[in-house]
Order: C-alpha cells, then sequence, then structure tokens
C-alpha cells in the first residue's frame, strides 16, 4: 500500500514539473520580446546608441530649426514652424509660386557626396513637397534645377500623380524621370520613413521599407533619360549632377512636415 502511495506520489510531482516547464519557456519568450521591441523602438528624433558608434549625424532634433536655413538665404523662413515635433511647411496655397516668407530650406553646416539619408515624411491632403539631394545653391535659382528629387505626394488628390510619364511623379520616385516601384505610399496624414543612399552615382530610394528606385548618375543612360525629361529646357546642363551637394526640402505651397532626419557619410 505504502509503495502504492509513493508511486502515486512520484507520478503526481513528474507531471507538476512537466507542466511547470512550458510556463517558464513561455515567461522567458515574453521576457525576449519585451527586450527586443524595447531595442527596436528607436526614439523621436535622436539617434540610438548605435547610431552614433555608426557615425549618424541627427539634423533636426525636434524642438529648434538650428542648422537650418532658406535656400539663397542667411536666415530661416516665416513659413517654416516647428510643430509636433516636425519640421513643418505651412502651405500658403500657391503652389510653386509660394509665399514671400517661404521658399527650401536646407541643411547648412555641410555639402555631403556618398552618404545614406532617413526621415519620415507627412502631407497634406492633395499636397506636394520633395526631398533635394547633391544641391547646389545658385543666385536666382530654385535649387530643384541644380538637383535630384525624391518626391513626397498626395497620390490619391494631386494632379501630379497623372502627369510624367509611367508614374514617375508620384511619391517615392526621382521626380519627372524614375517611377517608384512598388508604389506603397501611405495616405495623406499618414507617416513614410524614406532613405536615399548615394554612393559613387549609384542612388536608391527606399520608402517605407522597400526600395522603389536605384539608379546612376553620369552614365549614358541618365543622359539619354534627362534628355527627354522636363529638366533640358530649365537647365540644359541639369544631367551633371555635382558629385556633392546639399540636403534641401521643398516648399510647394503645401503643408508639409518632415522628422526623424538623420544622415551618415558613407
Amino acid at each position: 500500500m505504502k509503495r502504492t502511495i509513493l508511486v502515486m506520489v512520484a507520478a503526481v510531482l513528474v507531471m507538476s514539473g512537466c507542466n511547470n516547464q512550458p510556463k517558464k519557456a513561455d515567461d522567458k519568450a515574453t521576457g525576449d520580446t519585451a527586450k527586443s521591441a524595447t531595442a527596436e523602438a528607436a526614439p523621436l528624433n535622436a539617434l540610438t546608441e548605435e547610431e552614433k558608434t555608426q557615425g549618424w549625424i541627427l539634423m533636426f532634433d525636434g524642438t529648434t530649426s538650428q542648422n537650418w536655413r532658406g535656400v539663397g538665404k542667411q536666415n530661416f523662413p516665416a513659413a517654416w514652424i516647428i510643430e509636433d515635433n516636425s519640421l513643418k511647411c505651412t502651405g500658403s496655397g500657391r503652389g510653386e509660386a509660394g509665399a514671400a516668407d517661404g521658399g527650401d530650406i536646407l541643411y547648412a553646416p555641410q555639402q555631403f557626396s556618398n552618404f545614406h539619408l532617413k526621415m519620415d515624411w507627412k502631407i497634406s491632403e492633395g499636397g506636394n513637397s520633395g526631398v533635394f539631394y547633391l544641391g547646389k545653391e545658385v543666385e536666382g535659382w530654385p535649387i530643384w534645377k541644380t538637383a535630384p528629387e525624391m518626391q513626397v505626394l498626395d497620390n490619391d488628390r494631386h494632379p501630379d500623380a497623372l502627369l510624367g510619364k509611367d508614374g514617375n511623379r508620384k511619391a517615392g520616385s526621382l521626380y519627372d524621370l524614375i517611377p517608384a516601384q512598388p508604389q506603397n505610399a501611405k495616405p495623406a496624414g499618414e507617416w513614410n520613413s524614406i532613405e536615399i543612399i548615394c554612393y559613387q552615382g549609384t542612388v536608391v530610394h527606399k520608402m517605407n521599407g522597400e526600395t522603389v528606385v536605384e539608379y546612376h548618375l553620369w552614365t549614358p543612360e541618365w543622359n539619354e533619360m534627362v534628355k527627354v525629361s522636363k529638366f533640358p529646357g530649365l537647365n540644359p546642363d541639369w544631367a551633371n549632377v555635382p558629385k556633392e551637394g546639399y540636403i534641401a526640402l521643398q516648399d510647394h505651397g503645401n503643408d508639409v512636415w518632415f522628422r526623424n532626419i538623420k544622415i551618415r557619410e558613407l
């Protein structure tokens, strides 16, 4: 009898141990998931310790316009404000004509040649804007006369989405030259994350985690592509993109927001 009881107690203890084991594994998995989520959550308008180690530069701190000024100006245009931890262009409703106190802005401390740029953007309904790179300041010219542009657009409402060729004026595209494929821009009012990688003439546009454009500057193919675009009529030397230039944000007369702007030289 005693032996039977001992056997039964031993069996219960074994089963109890088995039941507890998955719980411990689940607890560990939950803990690992929580730690992973914490590690992956990037701070807003700040650099992670890993990014600092990799040499990233924070271009906008979320609270001031420090290091930014108007293209061709010494001041920061009044149409640009800091709102909700973002650089916001307050739209004039006049399109490219803009307002007297507006205009494109650029990151003033330095120009870049080989780089990896990241930022988030959000556009208003019917809005249009852009991100310029390798741009130069020429007196009396808007910066788009010298710089490639990653398009920022409300694809559903702005007529530019219907112009150009094969959608090459939609969000994420190399404006008027190469359409973003896949076209994965989020609707007006929602944040999009973008990256622009430029290295020895190879340029990549990424939007919301996907590569949407890839091309190479200064090649015969590049020259032929530019020849049939709108740019030669505006600047005959536009295809000769500088090897180094400014990063700039466009005032196209509509409300647009930018945040988490950071760059790393390659």
